[in-house]
């Protein structure tokens, strides 16, 4: 049966939400506060999105605790309690479920669903939405909180079906956890993730074998329990650490002093004093040293070779060594922090095998082949990160306005006006996803900035008798090529990274999020006021 038709098993709500991680749950909360009928769609069993999936041993947020959390609630802010500086995976999905228990969530949410299509009606001026389960839904909205690294990747090694040993993506790890103890661990991937990973089970393995295609720059995270003088004195004034957090590059408590001086206006023994008082406090503020920091590569050459110098300082064997120095400069990849990443290769016990030249030869049955060597494991584990920001939505059968298809308008790259609605698929919003600042800041924090705008958005068209929403097609094309030149502006652009799509062969080379924070906030804050200046409003039907 065609969604839309006179169907007995359809269900109709105000707004349909999917995805329950932090954007999806505070999208149910904000638009039922609103007095609107909302129904929320999540395919793992329980909330927590990125944090339900991501188990595997190390998972941890590197973005401070104490920011990367909600804010709506004040209550909510003054009586939980972070117990370290970074927060770890388990804690996080506490946090998560905490909320969803606490403000009634889940009864708005079907777990176990995947929403396989969503195709709008123009006569009804409503969305139609087919699950696994069979049972279809139509709402007038409909936001996706589909994520930004939801759908795994795992690369098209040849033989990687052939191999007999344990074998898992960190992306979609067995809830019940996987024990290593005592066995030949085999890692592919050496990014964010696969630093955590690697660091945290290097001394319960035989041995540990790290595949290396690209080296990467780590700052020491620095982590420790939190500081209750510091807690309280946050939480003495959490409105206004907020509020300050907003105006900064990342929407995070990262200080970049406006009238900092640029990386060549001090002298040499200055600028390494201020690396080394950065590295020892430790997070990513190496970043943003200096004013020009990511905005000059030669400035920024600086500080990757600052970084190659600890390198070659912490690990033992210089040829190690050089092999885990980067090619590329520290401010092109998202930067990674670490726990003793570098020291772990100066333990017996791990392997460095460097692919960077020809990549992986194959996989076997019991390993993995590298410029001819095979190097035996009993397990593998793919780090391999994600089909990152459209993955998930690729994957949905949507359509808006004559049937089109939302894969095949993004097929050369995702087009929306200020990340939230994209030309032809009126009504429906996007969440932390391309065109937003998402990745590129603390995302519970601009996440819910988004999704308070669309609650107002909703709500003033409620108010208004407006039946739908659209994004102007030039509005939309002036977004796509701004999002183009802030990229450029800065040094994201200087090589291959994920936000490009280069992780994923045939993925258009598009960089998908929007830089800069701050001047994001000011212009969807400047639409509302110039009466949703570059989106098309259209009354409700007589």
């Amino acid at each position: 049966m065609t969604p839309g038709d006179n169907n007995e098993m359809e269900k109709e709500v105000d707004v349909i939400v999917v995805g329950a991680g932090f954007s999806g749950m505070f999208a149910i909360y904000k638009l039922r506060e609103l007095g609107f009928s909302v129904q929320g769609f999540e395919r793992g069993s329980d909330v927590g999105g990125t944090w339900y999936w991501n188990r595997y041993p190390g998972a941890r947020c590197d973005a401070p605790s104490m920011q990367y959390s909600y804010q709506f609630s004040d209550e909510l802010q003054q009586q939980w309690h972070w117990t370290e500086k970074y927060a770890a995976q388990p804690e996080i999905l506490r946090y998560c479920q905490h909320v969803a228990e606490r403000f009634e969530l889940r009864q708005h949410i079907a777990f176990n669903t995947e929403v396989q299509s969503i195709r709008f009606d123009e006569s009804e001026q409503r969305w139609h939405l087919v699950t696994n389960t069979g049972i279809s839904y139509s709402a007038q909205f409909c936001i996706m909180a589909t994520g930004c690294l939801s759908t795994t990747n795992l690369p098209a090694i040849p033989g990687i079906d052939s191999f007999k040993g344990e074998h898992y993506h960190t992306g979609h790890w067995p809830k019940e956890g996987v024990d290593l103890a005592g066995k030949r661990v085999g890692i592919i991937g050496t990014g964010s993730t696969g630093i955590q990973v690697i660091t945290t089970i290097a001394d319960s393995v035989s041995e540990l074998v790290v595949f290396q295609r690209t080296a990467q720059y780590s700052t020491p995270a620095r982590n420790e329990p939190t500081d209750p003088t510091y807690e309280a004195e946050i939480k003495r004034n959490y409105a206004d650490f907020r509020a300050e957090n907003y105006h900064r590059p990342l929407a995070i408590d990262i200080r970049l002093d406006p009238k900092a001086p640029k990386t060549f206006e001090v002298s040499d023994e200055q600028r390494r004093a201020e690396y080394e008082k950065r590295w020892a406090e430790g997070g990513m503020s190496l970043l943003l040293a200096f004013r020009d920091s990511t905005l000059s590569k030669a400035a920024n050459e600086t500080v990757s070779d600052f970084i190659k110098e600890k390198i070659e300082h912490i690990v033992d064997d210089k040829e190690v060594a050089e092999q885990l120095k980067p090619k590329h400069i520290y401010g092109c990849k998202r930067p990674c922090i670490d726990t003793g990443y570098f020291e772990v290769y100066n333990r017996d016990n791990v392997t460095l095998v460097d692919a960077s030249a020809n990549g992986i030869d194959r996989i076997t049955d019991n390993g993995v082949v590298v410029d001819g060597q095979l190097y035996p494991v009993d397990c593998l584990v793919f780090a391999t990160g994600f089909d990152a920001m459209i993955g998930t939505l690729n994957r949905i059968d949507i359509r808006g306005r004559d049937e089109a298809e939302l894969k095949d308008k993004w097929h050369d790259g995702p087009r929306n006006y200020l990340g939230l609605v994209s030309h032809g698929f009126p009504n429906m919003f996007f969440v932390a996803g391309p065109g937003s600042p998402s990745v590129l800041t603390n995302m519970v924090a601009t996440s819910e900035k988004q999704v308070n705008w669309i609650g107002d958005c909703i709500g003033h068209m409620r108010s208004n008798d407006i039946a739908l929403i659209d994004a102007n097609i030039d509005a939309e094309q002036s977004w796509l090529q701004e999002v183009q030149r802030a990229a450029e502006r800065t040094l994201w652009s200087a090589c291959d990274n994920w936000y490009y799509g280069a992780n994923i062969p045939g993925k258009p080379r598009v960089f998908m999020p929007y830089v800069d924070w701050p001047s994001y906030m000011n212009k969807v804050e400047n639409v509302i006021e110039n009466n949703y200046e570059g989106f098309e409003l259209s009354e409700a039907q007589k």
